[in-house]
């Protein structure tokens, strides 16, 4: 099948077919004579794994060992268990730190009359930022307890 036909069987853009075939996620399709790309079901069943595992949140580097196992009839589960349970932590941790977030901002929004004076508790807190001697030091001229201040690391881990 061609690469259009792979993307819609396997639920991946051509685009993102492309790029893992430059990358080495996948092996490069097959040619017809005219250049056009082949792809084996086999091939399709890849690029279907590497969807899930996108799904579940395994970035592109832990996909590369989860393909290598899946490949590896003498693999041992407890290295793919490995694999999973340190993407539930990393999940974990995330779920935490956007937890964290939005109990800062409900407060802060909590904290915010929201009439026509120009004061803002949110724009406030925005302003002052944590300190950069201490990532989590207690905020600003808005009363929150450092417990439930955001970090700008937990920013930075959240985007990423």
């Amino acid at each position: 099948m061609n690469i259009g036909e792979a993307a819609k069987a396997s639920g991946v853009s051509a685009k993102m077919i492309r790029y893992y075939e430059s990358t080495g996620l996948i092996p490069a399709a097959g040619r017809t004579g005219s250049g056009y790309r082949v792809y084996s079901d086999t091939e399709v069943q890849m690029l279907r794994f590497i969807r899930r595992s996108r799904d579940l949140g395994f970035p592109v580097e832990k996909i590369e060992e989860l393909l290598a196992l899946w490949r590896d009839r003498s693999r041992q589960s407890s290295d793919v268990k490995r694999l999973a349970q340190e993407q539930i932590n990393g999940l974990e941790r995330k779920i935490s730190e956007m937890q964290a977030m939005m109990e800062t901002l409900q407060h802060l929004a909590d904290a915010c009359c929201g009439d026509h004076r120009p004061d803002c508790p949110i724009l406030t807190d925005l302003g002052n930022g944590p300190s950069p001697v201490n990532k989590t030091g207690p905020a600003k001229k808005t009363g929150l307890p450092s417990s439930v201040r955001v970090t700008s690391a937990a920013l930075r881990h959240t985007a990423t």
